[in-house]
Order: structure tokens, then sequence, then C-alpha cells
């Protein structure tokens, strides 16, 4: 049930490029706000000034529009509100939900490595949470921490998975503020959140155990909760955590390889998320369709094979116009042809996985005579097939309506004259007009070119 104005936010960390599993969260997020009409955010986590680059903000916001993901405000970077964070902090400090901490860096990993050594986690062990300040050497820097219950529990009420409840003795006091005043990364996320409206909280399930966290600074300063919906990660094909060797690349590769956004986007709503046994369907219809209650507890596999076959669905459902300005974008030295390449779309679009196969298979339009013909390609053309050919050229010369249908006309009469079948000669005609073993249909290549090139290009091999 969700009532009053959702507002959902994508908060990646500028440390490299945008992930499948980052662009799926995005992606969860800004369909939840678009089905309830509410407000989708963009939110740059850029506080580790040391690892956040220019380039990672750039690859992210590029990967982000490219998969058609607009927030409706300008994006917020973190590191801008540090003010209002370190203000807050003192907040929690005034009203003893904080307090210094004095311990040195070498007292921390003792407690660490006494903990380890009995078996525990290494955690604080409250060495200053009950002390006298003054009890502090003379100039000894601090960190300031919050003052987490020890007593009950915390509760989250996971629209994934479920309710989870995690007792507040296993969390220890944790930093809001380093030694050197700047707010760590717990602190400035409930801030912003709280700031920014955030109303539904939709991420990966690897901050389950932040969000109980989180939920212990909310209510110490009095704070709405927002609705947690932690989303189970991305495995590979073969059940292993996600990796670039299962083709967990940036969103930006799978745009180089030809991929369409919209295709991206249904693909990764298909990993976690189902709407029955749908699984080709529009953005429009994914957006009507998404519900929280629909994300499965078990983590998705990416599978790259079946990414391709989605892509393909996508691009057979596309505008040729559109497809082939795509395609000319992608390979510019198909641009001239581009008013053709939109004509023999139906025909190129039919078998091909991606924009890059469109282009390869297009290619014959823009070859320059004499074009290129492999040596494996080059085996169709034998003696006996070169005479077929040169049999054919006169008859196709003399033809005067250059369209598909009198074009294939022509081709098979010749073929029953001579009492031939069309793989009798549509290999070596193939390889003559295209150079290549894989093309659209031959009648197709035939009447895609100009009369002269066809003329041209079956001179240069007879």
């Amino acid at each position: 049930m969700v009532s009053g104005s959702v507002v959902t936010r994508f908060a990646p960390s500028p440390t490299g490029f945008l992930h499948i599993g980052g662009a799926r969260t995005a992606l969860f997020s800004w369909a939840f706000a678009r089905h309830h009409g509410g407000k989708f955010l963009l939110r740059i986590e850029d506080t580790d000034r040391a690892r956040s680059t220019d380039a990672a903000i750039e690859a992210i916001l590029d990967g982000m529009a490219w998969l058609g993901l607009d927030a409706d405000d300008a994006p917020v970077f973190q590191h801008k509100n540090a003010d209002r964070h370190v203000e807050i902090a003192q907040t929690l400090l005034a009203s003893g939900h904080a307090y210094k901490c004095y311990c040195t860096p070498e007292e921390i990993e003792a407690m660490r490595e006494a903990a380890r050594a009995a078996g525990k986690p290494p955690c604080y062990d409250g060495t200053w949470r009950d002390r006298d300040p003054a009890e502090a050497p003379n100039g000894q820097a601090y960190v300031v921490r919050f003052r987490a219950p020890q007593e009950g529990h915390v509760e989250i009420n996971d629209c994934v998975q479920g309710t989870v409840t995690i007792a507040n003795d296993q969390l220890d006091d944790l930093v809001i503020l380093r030694s050197d005043n700047t707010p760590t990364y717990m602190l400035s996320v409930v801030v912003d959140d709280h700031d920014m409206g955030v109303t539904h909280i939709i991420r990966g399930d690897d901050h389950l155990t932040n969000a109980a966290r989180q939920i212990q600074i909310y209510n110490a300063l009095g704070w709405q909760v927002p609705v947690f919906a932690h989303v189970p990660l991305i495995h590979g094909s073969d059940g292993a955590k996600l990796s670039k060797r299962h083709g967990a690349l940036g969103v930006d590769a799978y745009r180089d390889m030809g991929l369409l956004p919209e295709a991206m986007r249904n693909y990764l709503a298909r990993l976690g998320w189902s709407h029955g046994d749908d699984e080709i369907f529009t953005t429009e219809q994914f957006i009507a369709w998404f519900g929280l209650e629909a994300i499965g507890k078990s983590p998705a596999r990416f599978d790259t094979t079946k990414l391709e076959n989605v892509n393909g669905h996508h691009i057979r459902r596309h505008d040729d116009a559109a497809l082939a300005a795509l395609v000319c974008a992608s390979t510019p030295e198909l641009a001239p042809v581009q008013a053709t390449l939109e004509i023999a779309m139906p025909v190129l679009k039919e078998r091909a996985k991606n924009l890059h196969e469109i282009a390869d298979m297009a290619r014959f339009l823009i070859s320059a005579r004499p074009i290129e013909i492999s040596e494996k390609v080059a085996k169709a053309l034998t003696p006996e097939t070169r005479a077929r050919l040169g049999a054919l050229r006169p008859r196709l010369e003399a033809l005067e309506d250059w369209e598909h249908e009198p074009v294939e006309g022509e081709i098979r009469a010749f073929l029953t004259e001579h009492d031939l079948k069309l793989g009798d000669i549509a290999p070596a005609l193939r390889a003559a007009l295209t150079g290549t073993r894989v093309s659209p249909g031959i009648f197709d290549v035939v009447a895609l070119l100009e009369k002269a090139e066809v003329l041209g290009r079956l001179e240069d091999q007879i």
C-alpha cells in the first residue's frame, strides 16, 4: 500500500562506471516513482573525495541518459551538503545521542583484534560512551560516535525481504564525524534522504544492515523513517557473484555493443522482477505493471545470451527510420546510404541481435569496387559459377524496372531456363556483390544496390 506522494532516489558513488546492479536499482527506483506519479531524484554520493572522479560522474550521468532514466530535479552532489551533515551531528551530540570518542587508531585496532580472538565481530567496545571528555589527554583528536541503543531491537519492515529484526547489541556505536570534522556515509545518507523528502529507498540487499543503523539515527532525530526495499544482488549465469567474466560491464559498454536502451530496460526489469510470464514488454507496460511486491527474494542471474535475444526482439519491433538513424550514428560511414538503409531495414533487422550486426550486413551498400573478398568466401566463385554470373549479367542489364519483384522474377526465369536451383548461383552472386557469406536475401541485395553497381561488381568477377 502506497499513500501520499512518492519520492525515490538513486544514489551512486562516483568511483567507477555505472554497473549493471546500479542500473537495475536506478530502473526500479525510477519505475516506482513513475508508476505512482511521484518524483525520481539522483544523488551523487561523492563524500569520499579521494576516490570520486569527474570521469566516473560523467559515466554515471551518460549511462542514466542513455537508459532514459530521467531525474525530476538536477543531481544533488552530497559533498556540497557537508555543513548540513555536521550540523545534524552536532544536534545529536547536544541531545546526548552522540558522544566524543578519543580512542587512538592503535586502541581501535587492539579492540578489533580482541574481538576476533574471542570469535566476535570486530567492533568498537564503547570505551568513551560514558566517560567524561575531561579525562581525555590535552589536544587529543576525537571522532563523534552515534550512541546506539543497547537493548531491544531494530525492526526493518522491508517491502522485499519482509520483516527483518536485528538486535541492538549487534550494532556498535558508529562514527558519524571523523576527526577532521568530515561526516561519514551513514549520517550523510540519512540527512540527505530526509532533506530530499525521500519516501521509498530501493537498493541492494547488501545495505540491509545499514538500514538498521540508519533507522536508529532516524529515530534519534525524530524523523519519519522511509519505506525500504532491499533487492537481492545479481549473480552470474553460474550462480557465482557477478563479475566481468559474466559480462558485468559498465552500461556504456552495452551501448557500445549496439544494444537498444529499451531492450536494456526490459532485460534489467526481468532481473529479479516479474509480471506473470511476460518476457518482452515496452517501457510503458513495465511502468504500468511495476510494484515492489513482485520483486523476488532470490538473486537474479545475468545471462548475456538472453540479453542479446531480448535486444533482437526489440530491434525487430523498432521503427525502421529510427533504427536506420541509430545504425548510422554508431557506424558513421553508412550515413550516405541512410535512406537506402531505411528501405532495407525490414530485411536487415530480421536476424540481427544488435546494431553492429545490422551495420555489418549493410556494409555491402558502401563497398568500393573491386570489393574485398576473403579466401573463404571466394570458394563460391568457381569457374562454373563465374560462367553462370557472366550469363546472368546481360539479363540484368536489359532489365528496366530495378525493383525487388522484377529483379527476383528475372533471376528465377534465368534459373528455370538453365535448369538451375537458387543454391546453384546464390552463394556466388552473394560473394560477388557483398564479399560475405551472410547478407540479406540475395534478391534484396541485388535490388538495393544501384543497377550500375551490380553490373560493375559482376563484371569484376567474371
